[in-house]
């Protein structure tokens, strides 16, 4: 079964510790919620997870891989979107997921049907041919979703996954995760406690780099007497 390990994770920069010593397994069909203040640790604990940050100490192995030490094998199994859904504004969303697919190894008929399928389930297809500066901040956070989904990756990384959509939109992406969920690792960070609740089956709640809380929703709510996330949240991050 495919998991994310996490062991020891630590970053500093400088004097400042921003990670300081994670451990944690997330397991196939998991979908894990990691929350947490401005500031907290997440996206550094997410690049760290994903390679593009070295770690001060500790690692991560994805499926068995160490991304250390197997970073490439490691990072196949990956998909991430970052902080800002990071992609080249000149080009158009499809244009630019060919690109992906390639730098993926996905070719001829293979590629073409997988970006046509992933343009479709994030619902890219009215402005696939339309320069990705000129998205809103909505759309280019689909085109990175989409990036990330494309070569239907065992562990999704995703940072912020509905930051910037409307209503309707992060109804559909939240639809999309649970769908997705039973056959991946997935960890998505937010600070939309709604969004724990409607896909997530388990929440780390971190702080000053550390964790402080670990369970399922349900399990944290019902350390607050009025049974409500947000309570929760507030005393462990004050």
């Amino acid at each position: 079964m495919n998991s994310v390990e996490i062991s020891h994770l630590r970053k500093d920069f400088g004097r400042f510790t921003a990670v300081a010593d994670l451990s944690f397994t997330v397991k196939q069909g998991e979908v894990l919620g990691f929350l947490g203040p401005n500031g907290a640790g997440k996206s550094t604990t997410m690049k760290m997870i994903t390679g593009f940050l070295t770690p001060t100490a500790g690692t991560a192995k994805i499926c068995g891989f160490d991304i250390l030490s197997q970073p490439i094998d490691a990072k196949k199994k990956i998909g991430y979107l970052p902080e800002g859904a990071p992609a080249y504004p000149d080009m158009n969303p499809e244009d630019f997921l060919n690109f992906i697919a390639e730098i993926r190894g996905l070719q001829g008929d293979i590629k073409r049907k997988r970006v046509r399928e992933v343009i479709e389930k994030v619902n890219l297809g009215n402005v696939a041919h339309q320069s990705i500066d000129t998205l809103s901040k909505g759309y280019k956070r689909r085109v990175g979703l989409a990036q990330a989904i494309l070569h239907d990756p065992d562990v999704l990384i995703l940072d912020e996954p509905t930051d910037g959509l409307d209503p309707n939109q992060k109804h559909e992406v939240r639809t999309l995760i649970k769908n997705m969920a039973k056959e991946k690792v997935i960890i998505l960070s937010t600070h939309i406690l709604e969004e724990v609740n409607a896909v997530c089956t388990r929440a780390i709640i971190i702080a000053n780099g550390k964790i402080v809380a670990d369970g399922t929703p349900e399990q944290l709510e019902a350390k607050s007497p009025q049974k409500r996330l947000d309570d929760v949240f507030r005393s462990m991050t004050m």
